[in-house]
C-alpha cells in the first residue's frame, strides 16, 4: 500500500509541478523535481550520468554517490 501511495503522490507532484510551470502565477516548478524524487528517477538519471563519463571517474563517482546516499539514509 506504502509503494501505491508513494508512487500516486510521485506522479499527482509532477504533474502539478509541470502546470506549475506553465502558468506564471505559482512559482511551484520544484514539485516536479519532488515527483521525480518520489519516484526514484533519480537512480535512473545517476546511472546515465555514471555511463556519460569516462571509465577510469565512474568507479570514483559511484563511490561519492553511494556515500551520499547511505548519509542521507542515517539521517
Amino acid at each position: 500500500m506504502k509503494k501505491v501511495l508513494r508512487i500516486a503522490l510521485g506522479i499527482l507532484l509532477m504533474i502539478l509541478g509541470v502546470l506549475a510551470l506553465l502558468t506564471p502565477f505559482t512559482p511551484g516548478s520544484w514539485l516536479a523535481l519532488i515527483g521525480l524524487e518520489l519516484l526514484g528517477l533519480r537512480l535512473v538519471f545517476q546511472r546515465k550520468l555514471l555511463s556519460l563519463l569516462p571509465q577510469r571517474y565512474r568507479q570514483k563517482v559511484g563511490d561519492w554517490l553511494e556515500s551520499r546516499m547511505k548519509k542521507r539514509r542515517e539521517k
